[in-house]
């Protein structure tokens, strides 16, 4: 949605054989090279999914099998190269230590890295999250690992918590992708947790979250004989724009640790809360009387700080969906190297993580200038949406969060079904609206469409007039804009 800062800007799973490793000792050193070698004369995991059993019978049972041997990867084969990048060599500034002025491009910035991130990236993650997520301890760069956003993020996770064909909960309606994300190479499921419009029993808003419903997804997964690993939640939620309390974190939580349970907590959406009456709270801010006995554990306020795993990117608060940068912060070292292992393919060029280490730290521009002005234009698109919905007497849920409002059409739909549902997208898609339908989400409730209204103000109106035009049963198109307005909007789909 806004550009960057300018002042600052000058500056499916197969494992290979030792016969690809990279050759380290042509600039590594003799000492560097002889320590490769004894680390490839090391028995390698079978090849083809079974393992040694030394190596998956390690102490890593936080992991998968593909997890274990993952990091096994890292622990064995990757030990020499790290050794080096702790230490790197330069013939003019570090014949015996390195250290960069940060004020143009580093030649460091154009080689291999640590597969977690440089570590003055990690280090500006740490400060950035420990100040926005109000943790009460100070979050450790150590426990930091950068990957290309949060697709990236979500697959990695997969891959190395569980096993070919088991399965996270997740609450429904969500952010369909996800699917994909857990699926194409981890061959991960998804266990749903069903939530109704309708408020009853002890709900106080539609669509909530209890504990009750997560025990009964639960067992009805084992009834069909899924073995559940985890949960997935997204905070703020996507497409509700839903907010958990404290509260109600801290009870999921409790509930994972009951099952054994890794939680990934998504929270891209945390710096794009416009309302503040909302009082949305990271889970990374969560306290416990426990804090004070561990005060540099950032996460052992929590129930499980070993299976709580959050995650962040720039894609949405920043509206850079495009450049691709999403962070992991968790305690459990298994688990960060493990998916830092994976960061080979889904790595940031160097020059990328300059510039995003740039970014987060200019606080300064953040605070008093981005954030404000960010906030401002969401809430008065949300306004002006929330408004012409209401005007046309279409219920809506939305809590002041995120990019989309989640839009009641069911009484477009005669017979209340999915094909209808997919009919009528098709004719929003027809004259030109693009929207998201239910069934997208896992919704199971036929006619909830979401809205995103994170748009200029000429593009929203024009929109919301050939929703009317829809909604009327006309088919003609409204006229389109004049062409020095039609720039293409910014994307920030999900």
């Amino acid at each position: 949605m806004f550009t960057l800062p300018q002042k600052d800007l000058s500056a499916p799973t197969t494992c290979l054989g030792p016969t690809c490793m990279q050759d380290l000792g042509s600039s590594h050193g003799d000492d560097l090279e002889g320590e490769c070698s004894r680390k490839l004369d090391q028995k390698l995991p079978e090849l083809l999914g079974v393992g040694d059993p030394a190596i998956l019978s390690s102490d890593t049972s936080y992991l998968s099998s593909r997890g274990r041997m993952i990091k096994w990867f890292w622990d064995s084969a990757e030990e020499g190269y790290r050794t080096y990048h702790m230490d790197e060599y330069d013939e003019d500034k570090n014949p015996s230590l390195s250290q960069s002025d940060m004020q143009r491009v580093e030649p460091s910035l154009l080689q291999y890295a640590d597969w977690r991130g440089h570590l003055f990236l990690r280090e500006e993650v740490a400060k950035f999250l420990s100040f926005y997520c109000k943790s009460p301890a100070p979050l450790r760069p150590e426990n930091v690992v950068v990957l290309n956003g949060g697709a990236s993020l979500f697959s990695a996770l997969a891959t190395v918590l569980c096993e070919a064909r088991e399965a996270f909960l997740i609450p429904t309606p969500y952010y369909g992708a996800i699917t994909q994300h857990v699926c194409l190479y981890g061959n991960v499921r998804l266990a749903y947790v069903y939530l109704d419009s309708e408020v009853t029993g002890l709900d106080t808003r539609p669509f909530q979250l209890t504990v009750e419903k997560l025990e009964t997804a639960l067992r009805e997964a084992h009834s069909e004989g899924v073995k559940v690993k985890g949960l997935i939640l997204i905070n703020p939620q996507n497409p509700l724009g839903d907010i958990y309390s404290p509260e109600e974190l801290q009870e999921y939580l409790v509930f994972a640790k009951r099952h054994k349970l890794h939680v990934i907590v998504d929270e891209v959406y945390m710096l794009s809360v416009f309302e503040e009456s909302v009082g949305y709270r990271s889970v990374l801010s969560l306290e416990s009387s426990v804090l004070r006995l561990f005060p540099r554990c950032a996460l052992c306020r929590l129930p499980d700080p070993q299976r709580t795993h959050v995650m962040w990117a720039t894609s949405k608060d920043f509206g850079m969906s495009g450049l691709r940068f999403g962070t992991l912060y968790t305690e459990n070292q298994d688990v960060a190297t493990a998916v830092a292992s994976l960061c080979r393919y889904h790595g940031l060029s160097g020059l990328v993580q300059y510039q995003m280490a740039q970014l987060l730290r200019d606080r300064d521009w953040i605070n008093q200038v981005y954030l404000p002005e960010n906030h401002a234009r969401l809430k008065a698109a949300h306004t002006y949406v929330s408004e012409e919905l209401r005007a046309l007497g279409i219920p809506f849920l939305s809590r002041g969060a995120g990019f989309f409002i989640w839009v009641d059409l069911r009484k477009y739909l005669p017979k209340g079904t999915f094909e209808e549902e997919m009919l009528l997208w098709r004719r929003f898609l027809d004259n030109k609206v693009l929207l998201s339908f239910g069934k997208a989400f896992e919704c199971k409730e036929p006619g909830w469409f979401r809205f995103v209204f994170s748009d200029q103000a000429h593009r929203l109106c024009l929109g919301m007039q050939r929703v009317r035009q829809v909604l009327a049963g006309k088919s003609q198109v409204a006229e389109d804009p004049p062409p020095s307005q039609s720039q293409e909007p910014s994307d920030q789909r999900r």
